[in-house]
């Protein structure tokens, strides 16, 4: 089998999102998602990473992984490098699966759960009580807001009053009068604040008992965040802002980190999220990804929530898992009774539905020529002789000799 097209897909009326395709001459098709700077992620697609790849076999996917990673070292493992990497290992894991008509899980070490239970990323500042408690009637145990993020706009983050520290409890106090302890809750800061700020936010909602608080700072010293850590008996969780097992391995290690929530379509796919979480059971850590993106990131994230020893629980967006993820994507996901229960399908376990492509605001790009010889599998290197070449190619297969006793 081989890799004969790479296709991108996005629609405006979900202008960040981008879907890939990657074809073979099988017919087998993979699909891959990524979000988040549509134009710059194309590009590393279509320009560098496409023409690694095709007339290639995508069953290779660990070495396709690391070439691309490779490629990417000129900008520093950035942003857009990671998207496109990760929607293009979700997608050969994709093939990978249809191909053998095993889930992908099955292949990552088989399931030690069949379901795994997801959050809600819905916390109103008004009628967070009532909100709390239509989500426990649809078995939804546990809810997600970030009500001091608009508050660090006036500042950028800088300060922080006592007075708009106790309007941000508001909806905290109101789902725990609400439904008492019924409903876990946890604090997303998206990285605005300082560190004292920071302190002061999470000692402020200590007495309500919350599940964790996430990015009250930006993830950028390791050291800070343990103090936060340090100050607060709350666990402090590190999220998708983080790309590949380097970036969070500092965290994890330094102690600051005692929930990890990887973006599985940012931080380099099926293949590097399942290191991350194995990373972190390493130090004892639960992991939970993160979903505020697309229907196949729930759909690949599930694979690794389901072969993972040490996954805590699934974000999901209910208005969009309940909206517009259906309008794309084919089967849908499978989420009741408060649980993402594990796909059933080969591969990832859902399709692009065919009408997305033939949208009149879609736009599609596609790649079918393989790289020139000045690009090898590895990485840009000079050209090379016959002679060098076939020098290269013994030295990859030629034994090492056998040491003597």
């Amino acid at each position: 089998m081989k890799i004969t097209q790479i296709e991108t897909i996005s629609v405006k009326a979900q202008p960040h999102n981008i879907w890939v395709h990657v074809h073979t001459d099988s017919g087998i098709v993979g699909l891959g998602e990524t979000f988040y700077a549509p134009s710059v992620v194309k590009a590393a697609i279509h320009d560098f990473f496409g023409p690694l790849l095709i007339g290639r076999d995508p069953f290779e996917i660990e070495r396709h992984w690391e070439a691309m990673f490779r490629l990417s070292d000129h900008a520093g493992y950035g942003g857009a490098e990671m998207r496109a990497i990760s929607a293009l290992d979700i997608a050969l894991w994709d093939i990978k699966g249809q191909a053998v008509g095993l889930p992908v899980y099955e292949l990552l070490g088989g399931a030690v759960r069949k379901r795994i239970r997801v959050y809600a990323t819905a916390m109103p500042y008004e009628g967070a009580g009532e909100a709390a408690k239509q989500l426990l009637d649809e078995g939804i145990t546990a809810i997600k807001g970030g009500p001091t993020i608009p508050l660090a706009i006036a500042s950028d983050g800088q300060f922080l009053s006592p007075k708009d520290l106790d309007r941000a409890l508001k909806p905290i106090r109101e789902i725990r009068d609400t439904v008492g302890m019924e409903m876990q809750m946890a604090n997303d800061g998206h990285g605005k604040w300082t560190l004292p700020i920071a302190i002061r936010i999470s000692q402020a909602m200590e007495p309500y008992e919350m599940m964790w608080q996430e990015d009250l700072m930006p993830l950028l010293n390791p050291k800070a965040l343990l103090r936060l850590q340090e100050a607060t008996k709350t666990p402090v969780c590190i999220s998708e802002r983080l790309l590949s097992r380097w970036q969070l391995r500092q965290f994890i290690e330094n102690g600051s980190a005692r929930i990890v929530m990887p973006d599985l379509i940012w931080t380099g796919g099926v293949s590097e999220t399942h290191k991350v979480a194995i990373l972190a059971s390493a130090h004892q850590v639960p992991f939970a990804p993160h979903d505020a993106t697309g229907p196949v990131n729930i759909f690949a994230c599930a694979h690794i929530c389901m072969s993972s020893p040490n996954a805590m629980m699934q974000e999901h967006v209910p208005s969009f898992y309940k909206g517009w993820y259906n309008d794309f994507v084919e089967p849908s996901l499978d989420i009741r009774d408060g649980f993402l229960h594990a796909p059933q399908r080969p591969g990832i376990g859902t399709r692009l539905k065919p009408e997305v492509r033939d949208r009149s605001d879609a736009v599609v790009a596609m790649s079918d020529e393989p790289g020139e010889s000045t690009v090898d599998h590895w990485g840009p290197t000079p050209v090379r002789s016959e002679e060098t070449e076939a020098e290269v190619q013994r030295l990859r297969v030629e034994r090492l000799p056998e040491s003597k006793p």
